[in-house]
């Protein structure tokens, strides 16, 4: 996987690559990630842009480097309530599947004129509109509803990140997620961003709940499985 300068500086990049792989489990907390020399091949950068990326995940917090032995993952709450069982985008990593994220869109939405926002925030919410590729083809397009509370920051780069990141960093602590699915036909810009003609699909429906008991983001999710099934692993 390479990085490109079109994307804004490459240290930025890989440091926001290896936070969401720590925030998938792609790398456990307690373990280590892979050195410097196999981050540089991985993504062709320097020594130099990987120890930023670094030092950048070590001042969050998320990992610490110890001399002799490497770099270990601290913290991944972001989400580490989100499942008991493996969660689909790791999966899909472990498989050897490359997944990727392009910001679509992001708008301020009326609650009254939209029938289930009504019931699960104010006046308005933030909508955010992203597009999930598999080995670079269009795979799952995403609808975020986020509270009006959560500022979002306005660099479509930064919202190609993991959105519950953005959050936890502003305080909030997730307590419960609770999922939905059912079968349903996107509008015809849905379709046409999946590179589909409009057909039933799987729809995944996320409630995220905050430990006051808030819904503080409510997604909406088609799936193009006729590229992968959706997939979902329990450890016994």
């Amino acid at each position: 996987m390479k990085l490109t300068l079109k994307k804004g500086p490459l240290y930025i990049q890989l440091q926001e690559i290896l936070k969401e792989r720590i925030i998938s489990g792609h790398y456990p907390k307690d373990t280590l990630i892979p050195s410097e020399l196999e981050l540089k091949e991985e993504f062709g950068v320097s020594i130099i842009t990987v120890r930023r990326a670094v030092e950048q995940l070590s001042q969050q917090g998320y990992v610490e480097k110890r001399s002799g032995i490497g770099t270990t993952v601290l913290d991944n709450n972001a989400v580490s309530k989100l499942s008991k069982g493996q969660r689909f985008s790791e999966y899909l990593l472990e498989e050897g599947h490359e997944l990727s994220k392009e910001f679509v869109h992001l708008s301020t939405i009326d609650t009254a004129n939209h029938a289930i926002l009504g019931d699960l925030f104010n006046e308005k919410c933030h909508c955010v509109e992203r597009l999930y590729k598999l080995n670079d083809k269009p795979y799952i397009y995403f609808k975020h509803y986020v509270s009006e509370h959560i500022n979002l920051p306005n660099d479509p780069d930064h919202l190609q990140n993991s959105l519950y990141e953005i959050m936890y960093q502003q305080g909030i602590r997730f307590h419960q997620f609770k999922d939905e699915f059912d079968v349903g036909t996107p509008d015809e810009h849905i379709a046409s961003m999946l590179n589909i003609e409009q057909k039933p699909l799987l729809q995944r429906f996320r409630f995220s709940i905050d430990e006051n008991g808030n819904i503080v983001e409510y997604s909406e999710a088609y799936y193009n499985t006729g590229i992968h099934r959706y997939v979902v692993n329990f450890d016994m």
